[in-house]
């Protein structure tokens, strides 16, 4: 536990904060990318709550301490202070799902941030609230430290005209009804990525496939978000774990008219109940489907592997083509099967990829001589974070932008 702190450096903390998990890591502020520790607080609430500080400090907490998150991070922080790693942090990052239509890039966490953001919980009210959470515990508990906000909407935020639009009446339009798309942060890091291992991103036609618990696709060109499957919510899109991706609306009219439904119901069954949940009557978490063999959780693949298809071919028409194609998040790095599967009959696209290296599961894995290079990278939403502390905290030192509240 000691030797964790046998350096005196400068560090950050990345922050993720939900209505009952709290997801950290430690990074080293002066070498980009480099994680100290990471570790998460889940069951916040609930007699099973517990925190793991990794495996080299593991511990478990009484869970009387974490009935709340600012119980959680009053566990964290002790623990971190504890192994000698508190008082070398200098700036915190939080993961915020939505910035809104006025956040285009990571800000310091000022009074009138704070407001703004709190003004905007009905259009993310599953997220925000825990991420606002986030902000104002460590106001309380660490007001000397600044904080910055990173926004996974922000990426998207330059979307064309075409592809902001909702389709409903002029008369309903305002700047906060918009489509504003999600990963950001994920899809952020892998164009960095790509950009680290020298290829010109601005040159090329990127389609990201971020598969996971929560997924969505983004269509790249010259370096920019042109198109995406999420919308005004992270319901929208591919099929997800317990999300159900794109319904017809009149279904959801159709369940709120007949099905007895109310409004609090339809959205925990679209948000809580639908996706590889759902369709599998089984589990959310791709891995056990592929490995459990019956016809429903077969089918659950298959109707995840067909609607990312389809949005991803859907995605070349904006950019008008394919250059490459990367596959991240929990399932896009892990799960060959559903590569496999997505891109079956896509060779007219020049799709084509070399069984071998998908299996293998890391770098290209698209056929030698393929016309569009498809990867299969792992994606640091972390990281990103705490690249943008670690550039902003420089110009946080006064007592406005360090308050949070």
């Amino acid at each position: 536990m000691a030797g964790l702190a046998e350096m005196q450096r400068s560090t950050v903390l990345v922050l993720n904060a939900g209505s009952s998990s709290l997801k950290f890591a430690l990074f080293d502020a002066d070498i980009s990318g480099q994680d100290i520790l990471r570790a998460e607080v889940v069951g916040i609430g609930t007699p099973t709550a517990h925190l793991t500080l990794g495996q080299d400090i593991a511990r478990k907490v009484g869970a009387a301490r974490l009935d709340t998150l600012q119980g959680a991070l009053e566990a964290v922080l002790s623990l971190l202070d504890e192994c000698g790693l508190l008082g070398q942090i200098r700036g915190v990052g939080h993961r915020f799902v939505h910035g809104g239509p006025d956040c285009d890039c990571p800000m310091p966490v000022t009074s009138d941030l704070r407001a703004r953001l709190g003004a905007l919980v009905p259009l993310a009210p599953l997220h925000l609230p825990g991420n606002l959470a986030g902000v104002d515990a460590i106001s309380n508990l660490r007001p000397d430290l600044a904080q910055v906000a990173c926004f996974d909407t922000a990426f998207h935020h330059g979307l064309p005209r075409v592809a902001q639009m909702t389709g409903l009446p002029r008369d309903f339009e305002t700047p906060e009804l918009r489509r504003y798309g999600y990963h950001g942060l994920s899809y952020e890091f892998i164009l960095s990525a790509l950009e680290r291992d020298g290829i010109d991103v601005a040159a090329e036609r990127i389609i990201i496939a971020h598969l996971g618990n929560g997924a969505s696709l983004a269509a790249i060109r010259g370096g920019r978000s042109v198109e995406t499957t999420m919308g005004f919510s992270t319901i929208a899109g591919v099929p997800m774990g317990t999300r159900s991706g794109d319904i017809d609306p009149g279904l959801a009219l159709h369940l709120l008219r007949e099905g007895d439904l109310t409004v609090p119901e339809l959205e925990d069954l679209l948000t809580n109940r639908a996706g590889l949940l759902g369709l599998s009557g089984e589990s959310r978490n791709m891995a056990h489907l592929i490995d459990h063999h019956d016809e429903a959780a077969a089918e659950a693949i298959r109707y995840f592997c067909y609607h990312v298809r389809r949005h991803l071919v859907a995605l070349t028409a904006p950019i008008e083509g394919l250059d490459r194609l990367v596959f991240t998040g929990g399932i896009g790095a892990n799960a060959a099967s559903v590569r496999s599967l997505t891109l079956a009959g896509l060779g007219y696209l020049g799709l084509e990829l070399d069984d071998v290296a998908n299996e293998a599961g890391q770098g290209v894995i698209s056929a030698p001589d393929a016309p569009v290079t498809v990867e299969v990278r792992t994606t640091d939403e972390e990281a990103m974070i705490a690249a943008h502390v670690a550039r902003l905290c420089p110009a946080c030192g006064d007592e406005e932008v360090r308050a949070a509240s």
